[in-house]
């Protein structure tokens, strides 16, 4: 499943995201790449341990904690702290599939990667390329979002970002360990949840309520907590 999240971050909040970013230390991407994903990524991005990555990782956090459709559709159990990455020209990432286990830095705490978040932080009129490209078995889908808006996708995908032409392209990545594990599952409740929530719009109708029963005996029977 690949959804769209429009507006995770507001004008206020892109904009303060801006302002770090321009003082920002970028260092190479390669950084938090594996041996395979190193071969393929060449990118900046900003130490995990920077001040500037850990005050927007947290304005990130938050702003996640207050999008129903992001709790909605990756219904999360862990949320790995946002990174922040920047290409430039000439700079891409191959193809690749991010690592199945992540460890959240200064901590002994794993998560599972069963999805994989990119928030855009640049308008796309600001760069040319940066295409983020996510294959599945329907064939090859281009994103590429407003700034602010954020796509998640399964964590399993092979993925990589075209080459940025001209421009620079910022983004915030994280990953997301979901309660529930199967992706086929998760966008069951995704679609259940996005109908339910339709249709009390147009009926106090007590099927409703049995609906939003079946939701949740669903999400009782898949949770893994």
């Amino acid at each position: 499943m690949l959804v769209v999240i429009p507006e995770i971050l507001d004008p206020d909040r892109l904009a303060r995201c801006h302002a770090r970013l321009a003082e920002a230390d970028w260092q190479d991407g390669r950084i938090t790449a594996g041996p395979q994903s190193a071969q393929v990524k060449a990118n900046q991005q900003l130490p995990e341990t920077d001040p500037a990555a850990r005050a927007l990782s947290d304005l990130v956090l938050q702003a996640l904690e207050q999008s129903p459709r992001f709790l909605s559709a990756a219904l999360p159990h862990h949320v790995f702290p946002p990174l922040f990455n920047r290409y430039g020209p000439g700079m891409s990432f191959g193809a690749h599939i991010d690592n199945a286990i992540r460890q959240v830095p200064g901590t002994a705490h794993r998560l599972r990667t069963d999805l994989s978040a990119t928030l855009f932080l640049s308008d796309p009129a600001e760069y040319e390329g940066g295409e983020l490209m996510v294959d599945d078995a329907y064939g090859a889908h281009a994103v590429k979002l407003a700034a602010g808006d954020m796509v998640l996708y399964p964590a399993s995908s092979l993925h990589r970002v075209m080459p940025v032409t001209q421009g620079v392209r910022l983004a915030a990545f994280f990953w997301i360990q979901s309660m529930v594990r199967d992706d086929g599952e998760r966008t069951l409740l995704f679609d259940l949840d996005g109908a339910i929530q339709h249709v009390a719009t147009l009926t106090d109708d007590p099927a409703v309520v049995q609906l939003t029963g079946i939701y949740h005996n669903l999400l009782r029977r898949w949770a893994e907590l």
